[in-house]
C-alpha cells in the first residue's frame, strides 16, 4: 500500500489550473472557491492565491510548476481530537500510552512525551488529507494531561510540534468512574470525578496565592507541574478539553466552567444535539464525534449522525474528529460526508476539518485555509473531498510534497522523514 520516497527538498511550486477552495481569507471570513485559479507557495508559506492562469516564464527558475487539470486543491484537514503515536496502530500495550490511569489528577503529564512518529497513523493521516492534529492523553483520568498539536509529517516530534500550549484534557462519564471504581478508590461516581476536578483547581488558586505572595515578598517558592498547568488553565493560557458523552456531563462541563471561569471545549458531545441551544447559548464549541462508532457503552446509545446537523443549526461552531484510533484518522472525510447526508451544510463540513479546529485553538493565523500567509498545508484532491470516490491525490506539509498517489498502480508513495539508513560495514 504505501512505499517509501526519498525526504524531499523544500520547494517553492505553483499550482496551476485547479478547482481552488480556500475556506477563509486572511480575516476568518468565508471565502468562495475559485473555479480555475493559481496557488503560489515561497519558503513553506502561501504567498498568493488568484483566479486564471500565471506567466510562468516570469516565474523564478528553481519554482516547480504543478498543474492540478482541474483537480480540488484544500487546506490539509485538521484531527482536533486524537491519539496518533500515544496510542499506536497494530502495537497492543506496547504502543499504548494513552492514560497513565494511576493518578486520577495527571495535569502534570504531556502527550508529546509519548508520542512515536513511526505510528503507521501517520501514514494514514497524509492518505485522508490530514496535515495536523491536536494529540491528547487519554480518557481515562478525571485530568488527563496537557496536549500537542503536531504536524502529521517528520522524523521528530519537536520538528513536528507546532505548539503544545493549546489545552489540557479531561473527561467526565463513564470512563474515569469505570477505572477508578474498579481500583475502588475515588473517583467511582460522577460526583466524585467532578470532585476531582473541583479541589484540582481549587488547590490551583490558592498555589496562584501564595506564588503571587512569594513573587511580592521575593522569597524563595517551589514550584508544582500539576497546579502550574492549572493555573494556566485558571489565567486562560489554556483550553480545558473536556470529554463528555451525555447531555448531563455536558451540562455539568459547562458548570464547572462557570464556577471557576476557565474556556471549555467540549469533546464528543455525543448528545449535543440534545441540548444544543444551551451550548450555542452559552458560546460553547464542541469536536464532536467519532460519528461512526459503535454502540460501545451506555452512554453512546444515543449516538445520530445528525448530531452534527442540529449543533450547526443551532448556531454552534463544530470540528469533527475520528478520535483516532478509534476510527481511523483517513476516514476524517467519510465523518463529514456522513454528516452531510444527515442535514450538515457541505461548506460548513469542510470548515469543520480546517478553519474551525484551527479558530477554536487560536491557530486560523497559520492553518485551517488557503490564505495568503498560512502555512502550505495542502491537498490536492481528485474531486469533490465529500464524493466517496475522491481521493487525496498529492499532500504538502510545510511545503515540502510528502504523499502522491498513483492510481494506475494504486500505490500511494510517502516521504521516508528518516530517509536512507546507511549502515557501514567494518
Amino acid at each position: 500500500m504505501y512505499r517509501s520516497v526519498p525526504v524531499p527538498a523544500a520547494t517553492d511550486f505553483v499550482i496551476t489550473n485547479a478547482r481552488i477552495v480556500p475556506v477563509a481569507d486572511a480575516s476568518g471570513n468565508r471565502a468562495e472557491a475559485i473555479e480555475s485559479g493559481t496557488l503560489t507557495v515561497r519558503d513553506g508559506r502561501i504567498t498568493e492565491v488568484t483566479p486564471g492562469s500565471v506567466d510562468t516564464s516570469s516565474l523564478p527558475a528553481d519554482t516547480e510548476v504543478i498543474d492540478a487539470g482541474g483537480r480540488w486543491v484544500l487546506p490539509g484537514f485538521i484531527e482536533a481530537h486524537g491519539h496518533l503515536g500515544v496510542h499506536e496502530d497494530g502495537e497492543g500495550w506496547s504502543g499504548d500510552d494513552t492514560n497513565e490511569m494511576t493518578d486520577p489528577n495527571g495535569a502534570g503529564l504531556r502527550a508529546l512525551d509519548s508520542i512515536d512518529p513511526t505510528d503507521l497513523g501517520f501514514k494514514d493521516a497524509l492518505r485522508g488529507g490530514v496535515t495536523s492534529a491536536l494529540i491528547k492523553p487519554g480518557s481515562g483520568n478525571p485530568i488527563g494531561g496537557r496536549t500537542a498539536f503536531l504536524k502529521t509529517w517528520g522524523r521528530i516530534v519537536d520538528e513536528m510540534l507546532v505548539t503544545q500550549d493549546l489545552s489540557v484534557k479531561s473527561a467526565l462519564g463513564e470512563n474515569p468512574k469505570r477505572v477508578y471504581g474498579e481500583k475502588k478508590v475515588t473517583p467511582s461516581t460522577r460526583m466524585g470525578t467532578v470532585k476531582i476536578i473541583r479541589d484540582a483547581f481549587v488547590e490551583a488558586r490558592n498555589y496562584q496565592a501564595k506564588r503571587a505572595q512569594a513573587d511580592a515578598d521575593g522569597t524563595p517558592f517551589d514550584r508544582d507541574l500539576v497546579k502550574e498547568t492549572l493555573a494556566d488553565v485558571l489565567d486562560g493560557k489554556l483550553a480545558w478539553d473536556q470529554h463528555c458523552h451525555r447531555a448531563d456531563d455536558i451540562a455539568t462541563a459547562i458548570r464547572l466552567s462557570e464556577e471557576f471561569g476557565y474556556r471549555p471545549v467540549i469533546n464528543h458531545g455525543t448528545e449535543g444535539h440534545k441540548i444544543a441551544d444551551f451550548i450555542a447559548a452559552k458560546g460553547i464549541d464542541v469536536i464532536l464525534g467519532p460519528l461512526m462508532t459503535s454502540r460501545s457503552k451506555v452512554e453512546l446509545r444515543d449516538r445520530t449522525l445528525a448530531t452534527a446537523a442540529s449543533l450547526a443549526e443551532a448556531g454552534v461552531r463544530i470540528a469533527l474528529t475520528t478520535d483516532h484510533p478509534v476510527i481511523p484518522i483517513n476516514f476524517l472525510i467519510h465523518e463529514a460526508s456522513l454528516a452531510v447526508k444527515e442535514g450538515l451544510d457541505p461548506t460548513v463540513a469542510i470548515e469543520a476539518l480546517t478553519i474551525n479546529p484551527a479558530a477554536i485553538f487560536g491557530l486560523d493565523d497559520r492553518l485551517g485555509s488557503l490564505a495568503v500567509g498560512r502555512d502550505a498545508d495542502i491537498v490536492i484532491w481528485s474531486g469533490d473531498p465529500l464524493d466517496l470516490n475522491s481521493r487525496a491525490e498529492t499532500v504538502f506539509v510545510s511545503g515540502r510534497r510528502v504523499f502522491d498517489y498513483d492510481a494506475a498502480s494504486g500505490t500511494a508513495h510517502i516521504a521516508d522523514p528518516l530517509g536512507p539508513t546507511l549502515i557501514s560495514e567494518p
